[in-house]
């Protein structure tokens, strides 16, 4: 590589030095750390205390505000809060105000023991579910709205760093800040999981910090916002209601119906192109992800060697490839990155049918999660910047919530049924055919790519 080309990967990597881009990391943690405290952690919580295992699998649907808080994400966009707007913004606002019940909440449940009070851990941790997916609408929004497109890679970078440090402290940090302080050994006592959870709750002070010393976005959205109730108190003006009632039709024609119209005028005949690629872009790693620890399970692995390579290494690897994808996207463009991702993430699924063949492999196994989160990491980071440039400042959280929605309702839907095909035609197919499930994504990536190429040049 001559000097020259070196100077200019150097020059892209200095994009992790802005502050914005830096103060992602600080709001990922932020939003990566309560999502295991009410799924996988507190199952393990849960079962020690003898909750039955059908009691838990039904409590996994807590999990579910996730995949809904497009529901929601309207009142996010458009509704100012007493007091907190005024003072913080729109979007610091929310995330204050939900950081705030999301430390009330993981504190509720740190006092709460399942034994004696099952149904008020589950209202504290529904809380925290909504609170922690409505963090989700406001960061996204802010995100997107507070650099320009050619950064939001290296802000989905930093993001998924934070995230998925997060990811580490609310799984494997809790379960040794717990047994730290467990004085029993064969019994169950609820004291180490109070600890652990009020240090969790703590640490959420990570993001109010941030959300407090950053500065809100300046986005000139009124006008479209504007021109579209214009439109629609124009067309409600003929149905000759009562003022109120007028009212409020023309602010939920804003709040609910003008973001996706908006979508689609930009987009035109090629909004289905685009809602095509979000829905499958990740669907070879998501089907292939459900049959992940089974597969580890079945080959022989222990809980140690899956914990340390899997969970800990293999978000290690994550955060690299996302800090990859970061300056990729700046030096060769969204659109090419997303490709790389998408290839990377097929091919990388033929690695598990190689390590099939070879069942207990330790060193096989670090080589197969290097290789698949590092692919992970780089496609997310990718996928992430083109879904934040697709997005209108003036609906970001609407809009951004569906394109999230949407991305994962067929994978997971497909995935559903993984463990049949398992069943039926072994390990060594299942993952074939998660790649071949890959190979739709770039002929849909290569489409819009060339969709975007022809309409930036007219």
């Amino acid at each position: 590589m001559t000097f020259a080309g070196f100077s200019g990967w150097l020059q892209a990597m200095r994009v992790y030095t802005h502050p914005r881009v830096l103060g992602m990391l600080s709001l990922g943690f932020s939003a990566g750390l309560p999502l295991l405290l009410i799924m996988g952690t507190l199952s393990f919580w849960l079962r020690e205390a003898g909750i039955d295992r059908t009691t838990i699998g039904h409590l996994s649907w807590i999990g579910l505000a996730y995949s809904f808080k497009w529901l929601w994400s309207p009142l996010v966009d458009r509704m100012p809060l007493p007091l907190l707007t005024r003072w913080l913004g729109r979007r610091r606002a929310w995330l204050l105000l939900s950081q705030i019940t999301i430390v009330m909440a993981l504190t509720g449940m740190a006092f709460t023991d399942p034994v004696m009070n099952l149904a008020h851990l589950v209202f504290f941790a529904l809380a925290v579910a909504f609170a922690s997916a409505t963090q989700d609408i406001a960061l996204d929004a802010y995100r997107i709205e507070a650099v320009a497109v050619e950064l939001q890679g290296a802000m989905a970078a930093t993001y998924q760093a934070g995230y998925r440090v997060a990811m580490i402290l609310a799984s494997a940090g809790v379960l040794w800040i717990a047994a730290a302080v467990d004085v029993t050994v064969d019994t169950y006592d609820h004291a180490p999981w109070r600890f652990a959870y009020l240090i969790m709750a703590m640490s959420m002070v990570v993001g109010i910090i941030t959300t407090l010393i950053i500065r809100e976005p300046d986005v000139p959205y009124s006008r479209l916002i504007s021109e579209n109730e214009k439109i629609a108190q124009q067309a409600i003006a003929t149905w000759h209601l009562h003022p109120r009632i007028g009212n409020l039709m023309i602010w939920l024609y804003g709040a609910l119906i003008a973001p996706f119209r908006d979508f689609i005028m930009r987009h035109g005949r090629q909004a289905l192109l685009i809602l095509g690629l979000i829905a499958i872009y990740r669907i070879s790693d998501v089907v292939m992800g459900v049959m992940s620890n089974p597969f580890y399970v079945d080959m022989g692995y222990s809980k140690e060697e899956v914990a340390t390579i899997s969970k800990v290494y293999g978000v290690i690897m994550t955060i690299i490839g996302a800090a990859i994808g970061g300056v990729l996207t700046v030096k060769i463009g969204i659109m090419r990155t997303l490709f790389l991702g998408a290839v990377l993430s097929a091919a990388t699924n033929l690695l598990f049918v190689w390590l099939a063949g070879r069942g207990h492999d330790v060193s096989g196994l670090i080589f197969t999660i290097s290789a698949d989160n590092l692919s992970a990491g780089i496609a997310s980071c990718a996928f992430i910047a083109y879904l934040s440039g697709l997005t209108n400042s003036a609906y970001s959280a609407t809009q951004y919530a569906l394109f999230s929605s949407v991305m994962l309702l067929l994978p997971k839907f497909i995935a559903g049924f993984s463990g049949q095909f398992v069943d039926a035609y072994g390990y060594e197919n299942f993952f074939i055919a998660t790649t071949i499930l890959g190979l739709p994504v770039l002929i849909l990536v290569w489409l819009a790519g060339q969709a975007k190429f022809a309409h930036s040049s007219q």
